[in-house]
Parts: structure tokens; sequence; C-alpha cells
């Protein structure tokens, strides 16, 4: 692990003093950066019929990815009462399960809200869906959320502590942003179709603790992002990309640290950090990476940004940084690897996959990327471009980001969730 890398650990620990104590508890796992440091032993070949320890269908729809903790899965699903499966329209429940890792078997399957199909948005994009927030563990509670139908917390045996049904706000294309929790507060960005902001909730009771009109200019003010939380100087930070603007807030209290404008929209890469600096996308329409210098106040767009990746930058995929490599993965399929510091391009990949939607893991040294059809490649993460397996799942649509396990990985799909493990 790099120095800044324990770091970030140590801050991370100290901000939420538990939640390094599951094993993948939240999405992108325990720092949020899609590194796989306590497992061992990653499979590296599977298929349908080629070590799959087991393989369960799920209820209703859902693309949240699943987290693991002690022996238990833990993802969010919506199940149609009314209607069709492939109106928006439908009414739903919204609903929180647990399973046995090592059998695939539910243990607990409990409704959380119920949707209105009239409160529900116009429209879903493909990529979307009712159900695409991933759970968190923290401290032995669960918290879900259901972007602006509610999110609620709620003990390991699914009983609920407390919901918040307030935060309203009016979404376009569905609910994606996933919360982190810094400083005893559930944060997450709520970029709908007008009015965006990010807010804070208590762990504790669910009561709001802070709210930050994102003040921004652009037309299209959505945006799907999952903060980050780093360190600067000894100080916590939550990072919250939107549209047109990126946004560097005080966990505590919600105030603004420092800004970095850019032209872009309906953000979903997670930004990723090391080595005191921070990686954005820009996302839609021409997407771009921005290297920043996370340390200023106030407008820094000018001052702070040191440099600028205008090709094969991701619009949905997460990055991965690792011992000064920034790898991406285009939303067709391509990766590419960069020098951090300095925005050197080293290499690009051949196009072994189609378009992908999952962030990248990695682990021992091999970056995982996930496409939406099933195939993952697996590549050396070196300065030298190397593939190395390509496994396939046939007529499987997969846009949920893995959860790995020792000696094995948790993959969801449209309909279910695979197990595969090396014999």
């Amino acid at each position: 692990m790099t120095p800044s890398a324990v770091f970030l650990a140590a801050t991370l620990l100290a901000a939420s003093p538990a939640i390094l104590r599951a094993d993948w508890p939240q999405f992108r796992g325990p720092e949020g950066d899609g590194h796989v440091r306590s497992y061992s032993n990653p499979p590296l070949k599977w298929s349908k019929s080629e070590n799959v320890a087991w393989h369960v269908s799920l209820p209703g729809r859902g693309w949240s990815s699943p987290i693991l903790s002690n022996g238990k899965l833990y993802l969010t699903t919506a199940v149609v009462t009314k209607g069709e499966e492939d109106s928006p329209k439908a009414d739903r429940s919204l609903r929180a399960l647990c399973l046995d890792a090592t059998t695939g078997k539910t243990i607990w399957d409990k409704e959380i809200f119920t949707q209105d199909g009239a409160s529900a948005p116009d429209s879903i994009h493909a990529k979307n869906g009712h159900a695409s927030p991933s759970p968190i563990l923290h401290d032995g509670r669960l918290y879900v959320h259901f972007g602006h139908q509610g999110t609620a917390c709620l003990n390991l045996d699914g009983s609920k502590v407390w919901e918040n049904r307030s935060i309203k706000y009016n979404p376009q294309h569905g609910n994606g942003a996933t919360p982190i929790i810094a400083a005893n507060n559930l944060i997450f960005s709520c970029d709908g179709r007008d009015n965006p902001f990010v807010i804070g909730l208590d762990i504790a009771s669910g009561k709001v603790a802070w709210k930050f009109d994102r003040p921004t200019e652009a037309t299209r003010k959505f945006a799907f992002c999952t903060c980050s939380l780093i360190s600067v100087n000894g100080k916590p930070q939550i990072i919250s990309p939107g549209a047109d603007v990126v946004n560097a807030l005080d966990p505590a209290s919600g105030k603004e640290i420092w800004r970095v404008r850019y032209e872009g929209y309906s953000v979903v890469p997670k930004p990723v950090f090391a080595d005191g600096l921070l990686f954005v996308s820009t996302a839609f329409d021409t997407p771009e990476v921005l290297c920043i210098d996370p340390s200023g106040s106030g407008d820094i767009t000018d001052s702070h940004v040191k440099w600028v990746e205008p090709k094969y930058a991701p619009k949905t995929p997460s990055m991965v940084l690792d011992k000064g490599l920034l790898f991406m993965v285009t939303d067709s399929g391509l990766v590419a690897c960069r020098d951090a510091k300095s925005g050197e391009k080293l290499w690009e990949s051949e196009r072994i996959l189609r378009d992908c939607s999952a962030s990248p893991i990695l682990w021992d040294g091999k970056l995982f990327v996930l496409d939406e059809f099933g195939t993952c490649a697996i590549l050396d993460a070196t300065r030298d471009y190397k593939l190395l397996h390509s496994n396939k799942l046939e007529g499987e649509r997969t846009l949920a980001s893995i959860c790995p396990t020792d000696n094995g990985l948790f993959l969801r799909t449209e309909t279910g969730l695979y197990h595969f493990r090396n014999p």
C-alpha cells in the first residue's frame, strides 16, 4: 500500500470508525476506491459451467452492487406489484435482501418502501432503475437508499431503525447516487432536473444534519455521482461532482471548501484520489478527466487543475488509481492507462469489451473490467498493456460492479447473482 493509501485509510477509519471492519461494506469497497486489499487468490477463469459455486435468481430488478460482511450479502431490488415490469409508472415494492454468501440462500427479504407509480419518474434510463444505489454497512447497521423515494437504516435482521422519506427532488432517468458515511452523517447527492443539492443525514436518527444547495448554471442539471471522502492536509473533504461543477464540502457541516467548473452533466464516475491528486470525470456529452490539486479554497478552476484528458474518459465506469497509474474504462469498452502525475499516455487497450457501465476493481495487481454483456476482461495493472484472461457469461446483462471475497467473487446480473470460486 502506498503512503497516501495508508494515510487515507487512517482518515477513513477516523471519520467512520466501524466501516473498515466489514469485508466489502460499500460501493467500491472499504475505502471506496475499487481496491481489493483484504482478499487473496482471485478467480481468473469462470463461465456458466466453470467454477460456479452457486447461482440464484433474484426477485424484481435492481442494479445495486452487492456488499459483503461476515458471510452475508446485502443488496436491494424493486418488485412490481401492479402494472408492467417495463413501465416506469408501475407500483413497486422497494426491498432489501440478505443472502448467505456460502450457499446463496435468502436469509431475509424485507419491504422497505412502497412506490406508487404516480410518484415515479416519467422515464427510466435503460442503465438505471428503481434500485440502483448500493447499500452501505456501518457499525452493525445497514443503510439503504432509493433516491427520492426514501432512505432507511436497518438492523442486520432487516428490521427498520429509522426512515426518511422527506428528501424530495425531481429525478431524471431514475436514481443512481449511493450514499457514503463521514462525520456520522449519511451523505448523498440529489441532482435532479432542477435545484440540485447535496445532503447529510444524521446516521443515528435519519434527520437532516445539513443541506448544500449546489450552485450551477448548467442547462441540464442532473447527475448520478456517488461522493468520495478524501483527506487534504489532515482535513476531510467530501467530493461531489454535479452538472458543470465539482464541489468539495466539509462532511460535518456541508459548507463548501472549493469548486471547479467544467462542462458536463449526467456525471456517474466516482472520483478517485491518491498522492495529493484528485481525478474527476465530466461525463456527458464530451467527457474529460480533470486532474485537480484539492488543496485550495473557493473557485480553483484556473489555479488547481493540473491537466485535462479529453480522450478515453469514462461517462459511467469509475476510474482506478494505483502506484501512480490512472486506469480508465470508456463506456464503449476501451481501457486506457495514464501517468497520474503528468497525464502522459501509457497505453490503450484493443477493443476487448463492448459497452461498459460497471466500475472496475483492482485485485492482486490485476484490473477486472466488466462489460454490460457478461464479459469480464482481466488485465495486468502495470505501465505495459497485457490482457491476461477474458471470461464470458453468454446472454447475461451485467451493470452492477463485482463484489470480491477470498478465493472468489460475486457477480450480479439482470435476473440473478453468481458466486464464482476457484476449485
